[in-house]
């Protein structure tokens, strides 16, 4: 099973279930539409994984914990005073589930994503078609991070934590020399959203077709691209 539960504006919280153990938790906005899932469908938790520490990802933990205070939480060293178990690198051993963390940093410095049974939950540091800001990391951490991205499986199905697929595609468009799977996408993104479903999950596989910062030869052209979207 994997959920995306929109929170916020654009935000989403996945859950990711395997067989009929307890759901996953990856970041958590807001309470109520993820305790109104739960207790919906009947779901226990194992664990939630933080990615950083912006409160639109983690602003949602401590009510979380007054719902379910047996449950552990993971993050960075960044979400400490969230009263994460701290995980920088490595790898979670729950009771159902083999979770290993990527160091992901350029977002913010400390930004971690996680990988299960093929599932990369990747925060703002990978999104379809783009990438997260540079905040409090710096381009060198997020061009290193886009290349560990780019060594995982091309089946590796992509779980970013913001809708932000069109806006992305639009500005692949205007810096990638072959457009045409950028332009595809965007044919079946905007039907997707127009149906009112998530453009997300992705794969890698796509990502390298359509994602300027997966392609990106060196890090003098990320930081060219990623400064321009900035401002696109």
């Amino acid at each position: 099973m994997l959920v995306s539960i929109l929170a916020l504006n654009d935000n989403y919280i996945w859950l990711y279930r395997r067989e009929n153990f307890p759901v996953i938790v990856i970041d958590i906005p807001e309470i109520k539409p993820l305790v109104q899932y739960l207790e919906s469908h009947k779901l226990d938790v194992e664990a939630v994984l933080l990615t950083h520490n912006h409160d639109d990802h983690v602003q949602g933990v401590a009510e979380f914990k007054q719902y379910y205070p047996n449950v552990p939480v993971f993050g960075p060293t960044e979400c400490a005073n969230k009263g994460a178990n701290i995980v920088d690198s490595g790898v979670i051993d729950t009771a159902h589930y083999h979770i290993e963390v990527l160091p992901s940093g350029g977002h913010t410095a400390g930004h971690i994503s996680y990988l299960v049974d093929g599932h990369l939950f990747c925060g703002d540091a990978l999104f379809s078609a783009g990438c997260g800001r540079v905040f409090t990391g710096n381009f060198a951490q997020m061009f290193e991070s886009m290349q560990r991205f780019n060594q995982l499986p091309n089946e590796t199905v992509v779980c970013p934590a913001h809708e932000y697929t069109l806006g992305n595609l639009a500005f692949a468009e205007t810096v990638l020399a072959d457009k045409n799977a950028v332009k595809n996408q965007r044919v079946l993104v905007e039907r997707y959203r127009a149906e009112g479903k998530p453009s997300l999950p992705t794969t890698i596989g796509l990502e390298k077709q359509i994602n300027p910062f997966l392609q990106a030869k060196n890090l003098d052209e990320f930081t060219q691209w990623r400064l321009a979207k900035d401002k696109f």
